[in-house]
C-alpha cells in the first residue's frame, strides 16, 4: 500500500518563518482554476488574485473598474484549483477606501464566498483603521505601499515612487504603522531597491517586492506578464521565463491553416 505524501499548506506563518530564516517568498498572481493549478504545482507559496484582473482578464486600462462580485469569482477558481500555496485577494477599488465598517464586510465577503485566505489592500496609516477591522474579525490582511495601482488617478503616472526623501520617510513610516496595525506582509511596488532594502530590515514581517529590488522578502509578478501573454508591458523589473503571446499566435494560424486545407482531422483524429 502506497503512502501518499502529505501536502504542506503555505500559511501567514509560514511567511514570518521564512522571512526568519533567509529564505525568499516566491509569489505570482492568479484568476482562474487551470493557470492556479499549475502554479500551485510547482510549488509558489502564495497565489494573489489581484486586482490586475481588471487589466489582463477584462482589458481595462486601470484596476479601478473590477468590482468585488467580479474578485470573489476570480478568487473562487483560484481556491479550486489550490492545494499548498496561500490564496491573497486583492480588496477592488471602493470596497474598502475611507470606511472600515465597508472594508470589513468586503472581506468577510471575499473570506465567506471564496474560501480564499487572507486580503490585501492598498494605502498607508490612511488604512490602518480599516486594517485594525478586519484582522479583529481573524482575517489576516497584507498590506501595500509604494505605488499603488487604484491611486493612478491621484500620481498620474506610473512611475517610481519615494525618490524624494519626504515621500520615502513617508513609506518607512507608513510599514511601520501597517505591521502595528496587524499586516502580516506587505507589498512594495516599485520603489528605489535601497529603499525596499531598509523597511525589510526594519519590519519583522515579510516584504514582497515587485520593481523593488533584491533586497525584499519575496518578490510578485503579474503572471501574464512574466508569461509573456502580454508582449505590450516592458517595464525593467519584468523577466519574461516565456513569450507564450507569440508561441500561440503561431499555433493558432497553424490550427486554422489546417482547418481550411481540410488536413485536420485527419483519420487518425476521428471515429
Amino acid at each position: 500500500m502506497s503512502v501518499q505524501k502529505e501536502i504542506k499548506k503555505t500559511t501567514t506563518r509560514t511567511l514570518l518563518d521564512m522571512k526568519q530564516k533567509g529564505e525568499k517568498i516566491a509569489m505570482l498572481t492568479a484568476y482562474d482554476f487551470t493557470i492556479a493549478s499549475i502554479l500551485d504545482k510547482a510549488g509558489i507559496d502564495v497565489l494573489l488574485v489581484g486586482d490586475s484582473a481588471s487589466n489582463v482578464m477584462a482589458g481595462h486600462e486601470t484596476t479601478l473598474p473590477i468590482t468585488l462580485d467580479q474578485m470573489i469569482y476570480h478568487a473562487q477558481s483560484v481556491v479550486r484549483g489550490v492545494n499548498h500555496a496561500l490564496v491573497v485577494v486583492d480588496l477592488p477599488f471602493g470596497s474598502y477606501q475611507g470606511n472600515s465598517k465597508r472594508a470589513l464586510e468586503s472581506s468577510i465577503r471575499i473570506m465567506k464566498e471564496s474560501g480564499a485566505h487572507a486580503v490585501k489592500l492598498e494605502g498607508g496609516s490612511e488604512v490602518s483603521d480599516s486594517i485594525k477591522r478586519i484582522t479583529s474579525a481573524g482575517i489576516p490582511v497584507m498590506g501595500h505601499l509604494g505605488l499603488t495601482p487604484q491611486s493612478i488617478y491621484k500620481f498620474g503616472t506610473y512611475t517610481v515612487r519615494a525618490k524624494d526623501e519626504e515621500e520615502a520617510d513617508k513609506l518607512r513610516k507608513d510599514a511601520i504603522k501597517l505591521e502595528q496595525a496587524g499586516c502580516f506582509a506587505i507589498v512594495l511596488e516599485k520603489i528605489p531597491a535601497q529603499l525596499a532594502g531598509e523597511v525589510s530590515q526594519r519590519l519583522t514581517i515579510p516584504t514582497i517586492g515587485i520593481g523593488a529590488g533584491a533586497l525584499a522578502d519575496g518578490q510578485v509578478l503579474v503572471t501574464h506578464d512574466f508569461l509573456g501573454l502580454n508582449n505590450e508591458f516592458s517595464p525593467r523589473f519584468l523577466r519574461r521565463y516565456l513569450h507564450l503571446h507569440d508561441m500561440i499566435l503561431d499555433a493558432v494560424k497553424k490550427y486554422s491553416l489546417d482547418v481550411k486545407s481540410k488536413d485536420f482531422p485527419n483519420n487518425s483524429e476521428q471515429y
